[in-house]
């Protein structure tokens, strides 16, 4: 089983968050996510149930309709097809880790490459 070290993997993207890659199979893939303030996974929603548990700083998981502020401590659950989405706030970097089951195929995360691309946190809802 391997074991990762939240701190040795820590690197931050001036451009967009930073997933290192913790663990990956069939049915499991779990990445430690590094976001500095204001940036995001935009909003999307696979075929995958995802956790989010956040380590350092403060922000924002999207659950369908409902945006969880979250701060050290905090889990969030979001079941598969439900819109999902991670936001640090604005003044504070946020670090997570970041759990889906099933991965995601790549073709589901194309609305997380045009949020990126279009500096959106909701693709479809045209926000930030």
């Amino acid at each position: 089983m391997p074991a990762t070290d939240f701190d040795a993997e820590r690197e931050y993207d001036d451009d967009q968050f930073s997933a290192q890659g913790v663990f990956k199979s069939d049915h499991l893939k779990a990445v430690c996510g590094y976001f500095e303030p204001g940036q995001f996974i935009p909003v999307h929603a696979p075929d995958s149930d995802v956790v989010v548990h956040v380590r350092e700083g403060t922000g924002v998981v999207r659950e369908g309709d409902t945006d969880h502020e979250v701060a050290p401590g905090d889990v969030v659950a979001v079941p598969a097809g439900v819109d999902r989405g991670v936001r640090a706030d604005d003044d504070s970097r946020l670090e997570a880790l970041l759990v889906t089951a099933p991965p995601p195929t790549d073709a589901e995360h194309e609305p997380v490459r045009e949020g990126l691309r279009r500096g959106v946190f909701d693709p479809h809802g045209g926000d930030d």
